[in-house]
């Protein structure tokens, strides 16, 4: 029996909710033509769906962002770095609480007890009317060092892949990778793993407008920010996929309701009103930022630091302070305009000789970095800024490294406060070679430097 499939897919929306309610509608109509036009509809939404940046989603630990996607009444989702990563484990556990949608996840379970997490499922079998079974798998980007400090443990996909590939094949006859994977790792399995008629790729941001074959498999992606949304096209003849094809729509071209600026406005408004209930601190003076220099609010971020890792010194760039601070009450919302990033603090310990060889890479590219624009890693601003050292001096002239006004001596060993940052940025390869790398992942460095403020300008400070 012949059978027509479609799969309209979305990914990687990072809380752009200005694309929302166009997906929205673009979706219920595309679904109910291609009703009408005799094909079985399946949605999926391939993760980072969320983003801390954004207040709502700041606000509400991503519960917001599921509301949402409830709109669509997927079929299927995924999850991306963004739901693993900037949730605490307790806050993932609950994060599909209210979900009317399945969560496919195959590679992340339960550091200590070895268990899939309750709120997931391996895979998902989906019948046709016309009997065709549509299996969906779901496969995220394993971030070893990070997700295991907050116990989940990641396995790596082209390990998982085999195991997942052992069940009767008999059990279904189109089958589907929800990937959040990346380019790269989505072309190498469709070139090693043929079994894949499809693979609907995310995580790298990757648009394939008119999808793209390897191997046997169809690959499909659809940008980022909900741009682009993707559709997929199947013909099945007596369970053999006979043909496939993909293409997206440019979300700009859709139609724009006279509704939809106030409805994004307001999300943004919900989310700012809930953040700025939460006070912080009293602070007596104006915390100034600049890209070059030290500016105050820069120095504040360095003690700050320096108190959460322990050490006598820290190492931090300006244009992660995306604005002034304003003398007076201080709340939680103001600390995410200024704060968005999903990074955390770290402590470094590095030899003499390593510290100095950091340094010396940190000066090389210090007039580079301070107008280089910056994005990805957890970057939320526009320009790295210049860099700024507590606990650190350097005499230029002679390349001779201080710490805490003491010469550094080849084989003694030094911590300092750095960023997780700066272990996934390619500028300074030391850290991560060479360095003892200990993150501090149950606070932000917005946490952090709140915590710093809270401390030290109390909200009953005069």
């Amino acid at each position: 029996m012949s059978d027509k499939i479609a799969i309209l897919h979305t990914n990687d929306l990072h809380s752009h909710f200005e694309n929302w309610p166009k997906i929205v509608r673009y979706l219920y109509e595309e679904k109910r033509k291609l009703q009408n036009q005799g094909y079985f509809v399946i949605t999926v939404d391939l993760g980072d769906a969320l983003d801390r940046a954004h207040p709502l989603t700041e606000a509400t630990n991503g519960k917001a962002n599921v509301k949402l996607l409830n709109e669509v009444h997927y079929d299927a989702v995924t999850i991306g770095n963004n739901e693993g990563l900037t949730n605490s484990k307790q806050q993932l556990d609950h994060l599909y609480d209210d979900a009317n949608f399945d969560v496919i996840l195959d590679n992340l379970v339960d550091l200590k007890t070895g268990n899939q997490p309750d709120w997931s499922k391996k895979y998902k079998i989906i019948t046709t009317t016309n009997n065709t079974k549509i299996k969906l798998l779901g496969l995220t980007a394993p971030y070893h060092s990070t997700y295991e400090l907050e116990n989940w443990n990641p396995i790596d996909d082209q390990k998982m892949i085999p195991d997942l590939l052992k069940d009767n094949s008999k059990s279904y006859d189109v089958l589907v990778l929800l990937s959040h994977l990346g380019v790269t790792q989505d072309r190498l399995t469709a070139n090693k793993f043929p079994q894949f008629d499809i693979i609907i790729g995310s995580h790298t941001h990757h648009l394939f407008e008119h999808g793209e074959y390897d191997n046997q498999t169809l690959l499909a992606a659809a940008g980022k920010y909900g741009h682009y949304v993707g559709e997929i096209k199947l013909d099945v003849d007596n369970g053999e996929v006979v043909n496939k094809t993909a293409s997206v729509v440019k979300t700009s071209d859709l139609k724009t309701l006279s509704s939809d600026e106030k409805y994004i406005k307001e999300l943004e408004q919900r989310g700012e009103a809930i953040l700025s209930k939460s006070k912080i601190a009293n602070i007596p003076y104006t915390m100034h930022t600049s890209l070059r220099g030290e500016p105050s609010i820069v120095k504040e971020g360095l003690e700050a630091m320096k108190k959460k890792a322990g050490t006598d010194a820290a190492i931090i760039n300006d244009g992660l302070f995306l604005d002034d601070l304003s003398k007076g009450i201080v709340d939680k919302n103001q600390l995410h305009k200024i704060l968005p990033h999903s990074m955390h603090v770290t402590k470094t310990t590095l030899s003499g000789s390593d510290l100095w060889r950091m340094i010396m890479e940190m000066e090389k590219n210090r007039k580079f970095l301070v107008n280089f624009e910056q994005k990805g890693m957890g970057f939320r601003g526009k320009y790295f800024g210049e860099l700024n050292y507590s606990g650190i001096s350097i005499d230029i002239g002679t390349k001779e490294v201080y710490y805490n006004d003491k010469l550094v001596k080849d084989n003694e060993k030094y911590s300092i406060a750095i960023l997780d940052h700066y272990l996934f940025i390619p500028f300074f390869p030391t850290i991560d070679i060479m360095g003892d790398n200990r993150i501090l992942y149950d606070e932000t460095l917005r946490d952090v430097f709140a915590d710093h403020l809270s401390r030290k300008y109390p909200l009953n400070n005069n």
